[in-house]
């Protein structure tokens, strides 16, 4: 009924199956998106086996403004490897009915700041390839 309030940091995925999620979070402080499909890697993801920490897709800790379905899935098999949970095996495998009910909902202070900070970083990057000039 009153989903993040208080919430100023992190991200969270939320499961809307009912599609009234809008109506019991408070948006003072957090913006709601959907979560868009990412097929070039999903299924790379979705038949992932063994080492889920280094699955050499993409850095998901790196940029947390971006890849929500691709970090979504690992999370999600993730906590199936380590629970066996049946909730999370059912979603897995029906992950394309599933991933348009998840909503994303992040804080719009914490996103404006890890835009500002990606953006230092792709300064620097651009810098370094100029060869510090």
């Amino acid at each position: 009924r009153n989903f993040a309030a208080g919430m100023s940091g992190g991200i969270a995925y939320v499961l809307d199956e009912d599609g009234d999620f809008d109506r019991r979070v408070n948006l003072q402080m957090v913006e709601i998106a959907p979560i868009p499909a990412e097929d070039d890697v999903m299924n790379r993801i979705l038949h992932l086996q063994g080492d889920l920490e280094n699955h050499g897709i993409v850095d998901l800790d790196h940029d947390m403004t971006r890849h929500d379905a691709e970090r979504l899935c690992l999370l999600l098999k993730k906590h199936l490897h380590y629970t066996g949970s049946d909730r999370a095996k059912e979603i897995l495998e029906n992950w394309a009915r599933y991933l348009p009910k998840f909503i994303k909902v992040m804080p719009v202070d914490y996103r404006m700041a890890l835009e500002q900070m990606q953006a230092k970083r792709n300064v620097q990057r651009t810098v370094a390839a100029a060869g510090g000039r």
